[in-house]
């Protein structure tokens, strides 16, 4: 069990927890993501690891309840324990002293993109960061990414606060001014890291982007997460979750994300008529139903 430290809502149904996991606090790189699971009949999924404290050995996860894990994760509070917290998993973040960087986050996903900012400006970098959401109620870490960039940019799709418009404006703005970027990151939604993208691309800026969206057991053992990056297939759990945006195939990698949307979908329902149902059903191993022999055995 993973005792939970602290729990408290950063905005609408965006919520931050402390959890006590030393080890990982201690190995814990920026990129990279660790396994939750809930309870024992629970699913497993992929939480990036937005910071960690080596002393209080803790690490810090956000979580956005969209689904129905992710709804239940956001129901516990701290002083609860989290079941399996298996990690750091994935590749770390390339880190190293590029000149300029760009992060960019769009929703949850700045909470993703905050380590990286934070250990790019510990590289030597100058880091400007452009955040943006649907409005003022959904920015996240405001503060702490204020903290750790030399510019940044504040965007929302209402003008509710900062400016009026998309990341990808804002970048497009920097780069008509002839500011010198030498390496951009971006972290949110697929359709604006698709954008992002195609932004670089005629400058040539190396762009990488972080394929969190599309994992499903973060193992690399159920092939949800398969990804075309250039001419090769890649896990985005093992093999990344970063990749060279110019060369990931997002028509596919969108086609992929939509797979499991009307399980996603149904499991919700279910969950939303009885909250409880979950906690009470078991996982039937597909496997153990059609080979009894293999399933597990009592001495």
């Amino acid at each position: 069990m993973f005792p939970i430290k602290e729990s408290r809502f950063l905005s609408g149904d965006v919520k931050l927890f402390r959890v006590e996991a030393p080890r990982i606090a201690r190995k814990r790189q920026a990129g990279q993501f660790v396994i939750v699971r809930i309870h024992e009949h629970g699913e497993r999924i992929p939480l990036t690891i937005a910071d960690s404290d080596v002393e209080q050995g803790t690490i810090t996860i956000i979580v956005q309840g969209v689904g129905k894990t992710t709804r239940l994760l956001n129901q516990l509070e701290a002083g609860d324990a989290i079941l399996d917290v298996v990690g750091p998993l994935g590749e770390p973040s390339e880190i190293k002293n590029f000149g300029t960087v760009v992060v960019i986050g769009g929703g949850v996903g700045t909470a993703i993109a905050y380590p990286t900012a934070v250990a790019m400006k510990q590289a030597g970098n100058h880091v400007i960061t452009i955040v943006g959401a649907r409005n003022q109620s959904l920015l996240i870490l405001e503060d702490e990414v204020r903290a750790t960039s030399d510019e940044l940019y504040l965007m929302t799709d209402d003008g509710s606060y900062g400016e009026h418009g998309f990341v990808t404006q804002k970048l497009q703005a920097l780069i008509d001014q002839g500011r010198t970027i030498d390496h951009v990151l971006a972290i949110g939604p697929i359709p604006m890291m698709r954008a992002v993208a195609e932004v670089t691309r005629p400058h040539q800026i190396s762009t990488i982007v972080s394929l969190n969206p599309i994992m499903v057991d973060g193992t690399g053992m159920c092939g949800g997460c398969r990804v075309y990056v250039g001419k090769e297939c890649k896990f985005a759990c093992v093999d990344g979750p970063e990749f060279d945006a110019h060369q990931v195939d997002f028509t596919n990698l969108i086609q992929r994300n939509k797979m499991y949307r009307d399980r996603e979908q149904e499991s919700l329902e279910a969950f939303e008529a009885d909250p409880t149902h979950d906690l009470e059903e078991a996982h039937h191993c597909q496997m153990e139903q059609r080979f009894p022999e293999v399933g597990p055995r009592t001495v």
